[in-house]
């Protein structure tokens, strides 16, 4: 049975970072798991930053939109998904999923490694948007809120000063 780490917070606070330096100190097996799917160049550009940023990891990538729970991993590895506001949104609005099967698929997945590093978006303002959007937003914050009640370790990374990040605990 898998533990679970949730890193949390807004964008570009350093919660990849954060979470591929937990990776590389709790496992020599380390599998990445990338769930978004690139539509714009924006989205190209920052999948090369982190391929570049990862390339002397020594993680083995998996590219899963969806179903992240029949991803390949052992028992002993460590796992980092990047990230779960992603795979919310390829289900929601690919697949006509829901919360529910995302909620599933990463416990599967948990559950087939040693310790899985999640990395979600999290402080984003549903008010600011209406119909669907307002609605992903709604469901991430469940999610979220889910997946801390199963994690043996939260981190909220709300700041960075100076190039160092920092985090609630």
């Amino acid at each position: 049975m898998g533990s679970l780490i949730l890193i949390k917070g807004p964008n570009n606070s350093g919660k990849s970072e954060y979470a591929e330096k937990l990776a590389i100190g709790s496992s020599e097996e380390r599998f990445y798991i990338a769930t978004m799917i690139p539509v714009t160049e924006d989205n190209h550009e920052h999948i090369m930053r982190h391929i570049e940023r990862r390339k002397d990891m020594a993680f083995t990538t998996y590219e899963l939109p969806y179903e992240v729970g029949s991803a390949p991993v052992t028992a002993s590895s460590a796992v980092l998904l990047e990230d779960v506001s992603n795979l919310l949104a390829n289900v929601m609005f690919g697949k006509k999923g829901d919360i529910d099967s995302v909620f599933k698929d990463i416990c599967r997945l948990k559950e087939s490694c040693s310790v899985l590093i999640a990395v979600s978006i999290s402080g984003l303002d549903e008010a600011k948007y209406d119909g669907e959007t307002a609605d992903y937003i709604r469901a991430l914050a469940e999610l979220n809120r889910r997946l801390e009640r199963i994690s043996e370790r939260t981190e909220d990374m709300i700041k960075s000063v100076r190039g160092e990040r920092y985090n609630a605990f």
